[in-house]
């Protein structure tokens, strides 16, 4: 029996599964080593997942974990944690960008982009990342995300640059003012998940014609910064929720450029599976 992961900074997607009996998803929360101390991240996988799970420990054999943050510097708080709960299991502790990657191009070349709370994206040759441009976070970069999109939107909103009945309309519907939006995004926590919390209400009015300007132009610097300087004639394919509900936007941005769109896949957790159980066949 194997246990899947695929992390990002609002939830974690966790799968049992085997080749038998189908599998089993379970969510927690997002699991980050680079915001994360151990202590908590050992505190989300005893609390919320061991607690879940269908089998014992023991039936876990081998574990495979894609996560954001998971550069080779911050790997040891996670392997640390899972070799605590699943003594007897290999595991493997890879990125969450190798996972959308397996899960969109499987073993085809391609480019693999992730848009969620933050994004990413890589050159992919089928069995390995071999270029990958630095998405740097939602204070450098993350275009596309849905911290991005939350950023630009009430800074738009700020400096006057959408109309007044517009941006008065929906930070009302979002219950915000300039003082609100001032104080979560520079003194509290995670000011990353609240801008990336703006994305519904900016979905529920992406027909009005300024909002889809709006979204084209976000999803073109994503393009721009992150996926052209490849100059790879490759399709190019997306997971992540983002992505996933503004795939018309991504699509029309893409043909606009020049490039060839590839699939999209809301969650790559079930890919993973079949990645994973047709090797272990």
């Amino acid at each position: 029996m194997i246990l899947l992961a695929d992390s990002g900074a609002t939830k974690t997607d966790w799968c049992i599964a085997n080749t038998s009996s189908g599998y089993t998803i379970i969510q927690t929360e997002g699991i980050n080593p680079f915001h994360q101390p151990e202590s908590h991240i050992r505190a989300i996988i005893e609390n919320q997942l061991l607690s879940s799970l269908p089998c014992s420990t023991r039936d876990i054999q081998a574990i495979f974990f894609y996560g954001a943050g998971c550069i080779p510097s911050q790997k040891g708080s996670i392997n640390n944690a899972l070799q605590n709960n699943f003594p007897q299991a290999t595991f493997s502790v890879e990125s969450d960008l190798l996972g959308a990657a397996r899960a969109l191009c499987k073993h085809r070349e391609g480019i693999a982009c992730i848009l969620g709370t933050g994004s990413n994206s890589c050159l992919y040759d089928g069995e390995r990342i071999v270029r990958n441009i630095s998405p740097l976070g939602y204070i450098l970069g993350d275009e596309g995300s849905g911290a991005y999109l939350g950023k630009r939107f009430l800074g738009d909103c700020l400096k006057g640059l959408l109309p007044d009945r517009i941006s008065n309309e929906m930070l009302d519907e979002l219950q915000l003012t300039a003082a609100d939006i001032l104080e979560k995004v520079y003194r509290q926590p995670q000011a990353n998940r609240f801008l990336a919390g703006i994305v519904p209400c900016i979905h529920k009015h992406k027909a009005i014609p300024e909002i889809h300007s709006f979204l084209t132009d976000c999803f073109s610097d994503f393009i721009r910064r992150n996926v052209l300087p490849y100059q790879a004639s490759l399709p190019v394919s997306f997971t992540g929720s983002v992505a996933w509900f503004f795939q018309e936007e991504i699509k029309e941005t893409l043909a606009s450029l020049n490039l060839t769109t590839g699939i999209f896949v809301k969650n790559p957790i079930k890919e993973l599976v079949d990645y994973h159980l047709r090797i272990c066949r």
